[in-house]
């Protein structure tokens, strides 16, 4: 099966403080048990590259982060790129764009 991307937003709601970024921080920690699976933490989101039954498991541990810390509520965006007809990935999305400018 041929790798997806998805770009996951975990929001913990109804924290103590607006800064979010010590439970983004908590939530990235999931990420380094998984080194084989590509990882971009941007701004506002964090992209994943591999295969879709493994991201997904991934995305559940990550969503579940938030409410170990005792967070009572979590809103968690998922937007997933699933391409059947070829091999894609982080980079190769870039350069498809880059190569058109």
């Amino acid at each position: 099966m041929n790798p997806i991307i998805a770009e996951v937003t975990i929001v913990p709601l109804g924290t103590s403080s607006p800064s979010l970024s010590a439970y983004v921080a908590e939530v990235e920690r999931v990420l380094s048990k998984y080194s084989h699976i590509k990882s971009l933490l941007t701004p506002m989101s964090t992209i994943l590259e591999g295969d879709l039954d493994e991201v997904l498991g991934i995305i559940r541990e990550m969503h579940e982060v938030p409410f170990s810390k005792g967070v009572q509520r979590v809103s968690t965006r998922i937007s997933i790129d699933d391409r059947r007809d070829k091999q894609i990935s982080m980079h190769s999305k870039l350069e498809a764009v880059k190569s058109k400018r």
